[in-house]
């Protein structure tokens, strides 16, 4: 059972990755676009479906598998840094994920202040701190 909530946890958190990266690209996109334009009406279909269809519940599955790996096998050794790094990443992950909702809400309400910059800026949040955790478990620095 350990190796199909494994791959379950690594799908999950691939389509939650995947989504994480590419609303904010939609979002560049959605800043350039008038203010009640068809092409701001289709961004906020495309970026409501993506948030509500696809990035949250793959990060609750990421959640729930990664928890049942690390509290349903007894393989993880809490008393390594390496654990608590990646535990910490993801918690800043979920709050980005967070931080994305509140920025689609404002889209949503044809709210948006922020320039085409700021989200092409932001876009890379996520894959950072993908980098990190993978660093943590590959290699187990500390």
């Amino acid at each position: 059972m350990y190796e199909w909530v494994k791959a379950l946890h690594v799908i999950s958190v691939i389509a939650w990755m995947a989504g994480m990266m590419y609303l904010p690209r939609l979002f560049v996109y959605h800043a350039e676009s008038p203010v009640g334009s068809e092409k701001s009406e289709t961004f906020k279909v495309m970026e409501r479906k993506l948030y509500r269809g696809i990035i949250t519940p793959a990060m609750i599955a990421t959640w729930i598998f990664g928890l049942w790996l690390a509290f349903g096998f007894g393989i993880v050794d809490f008393s390594m840094g390496w654990m608590w790094l990646k535990a910490a990443m993801v918690l800043a992950l979920s709050g980005v994920h967070g931080w994305y909702g509140g920025l689609l809400r404002k889209f949503q309400n044809d709210q948006n202040t922020r320039p085409h910059t700021f989200y092409r800026a932001i876009n890379e949040i996520p894959f950072v701190i993908a980098i990190i955790i993978v660093i943590a478990v590959i290699v187990k620095p500390f």
